[in-house]
């Protein structure tokens, strides 16, 4: 496992052909630093979301750190949004970590943007042509390789975390039979087994530089420099999102109570799905999910 010390230099050398100044990119990996500060890793955990949720709700305990890792190699009740549950075999990549609510609500939306960023660009970085779907599920050849769930968590009354959950399949080659067709891992889509460890790293240098851009891009608007103009995660987003333009089904549980059926026109700029009806009209998503229509 690599030390922070060499968690950042993976980062610096991954990100050396930023679009940012050489003073911009320095910001940028500095804010997103604290990421990886502390990793635990486990052979097996029920749910990583789970023991972190109770390191911040431990309030005999220090206070965990911003960016605190936990990492499993597999899971046993692993789950997604709305309660489903989430395969996670060995051989997958299941993470967590925390991150303290520190920025402003209209940037804070953007969180999952970042980490589905940082995902993709792992992925795609194996060789592999992965996108996002709104928000942040990573596909791959119209099947799912990978996803995120983001909660918030208390710690008293005062303090505040996010909880990010990231599952990733690498090395799977058999899913369960309600998944099959539906789901792909990195190996089958490059025909080849990855290190887990190896993808971990890579994984985590990217967040670091999205969740930096992210806090980046928040004090640049809080300096009105980028008032009028579109915010980088949001920019980085759309270029790796297969969303728009597609036939969709939305729902806040979309896989049991489907609401109603569109195209999606694009994302504005504080992230909500725009979808257009086919009576002509325009609706604006901040919550829920989709499915593509096939």
């Amino acid at each position: 496992m690599l030390s922070h010390a060499e968690l950042l230099l993976l980062a610096a050398r991954l990100t050396a052909d930023s679009p940012f100044s050489p003073s911009a990119t320095r910001r940028v990996l500095r804010y997103g630093a604290p990421l990886g500060c502390r990793i635990t890793h486990h052979h097996t955990l029920p749910r990583c979301m789970d023991l972190l949720r109770s390191r911040v709700c431990d309030m005999e305990a220090s206070a965990p750190f911003t960016g605190e890792v936990v990492w499993a190699d597999r899971l046993t009740a692993s789950q997604g949004r709305f309660g489903r549950q989430w395969f996670a075999p060995a051989g997958g990549l299941h993470l967590a970590f925390l991150w303290a609510d520190t920025l402003l609500p209209s940037w804070s939306r953007f969180l999952p943007f970042a980490v589905g960023i940082a995902c993709c660009e792992t992925i795609r970085a194996l060789g592999v042509d992965a996108s996002l779907k709104w928000v942040n599920d990573v596909h791959a050849d119209g099947r799912k390789l990978g996803g995120v769930l983001t909660e918030t968590v208390n710690r008293g009354r005062e303090d505040r975390y996010f909880l990010v959950g990231i599952g990733l399949n690498i090395n799977v080659d058999d899913f369960p039979e309600p998944l099959q067709g539906r789901a792909t891992s990195l190996q089958m889509e490059s025909g080849q087994s990855h290190c887990v460890a190896t993808v971990f790293a890579q994984l985590l240098a990217r967040l670091q530089w999205n969740i930096g851009l992210l806090c980046y891009g928040e004090d640049l608007w809080l300096d009105e420099r980028i008032r009028t103009e579109e915010n980088p995660v949001l920019q980085r987003w759309r270029t790796l999102s297969d969303s728009r333009g597609k036939r969709v089904v939305f729902g806040y549980d979309v896989q049991h109570k489907p609401l109603y059926e569109g195209r999606v026109m694009d994302v504005d700029q504080q992230g909500g799905l725009m979808i257009r009806l086919d009576d002509g009209s325009v609706t604006t998503e901040y919550s829920g999910e989709i499915e593509y229509c096939l």
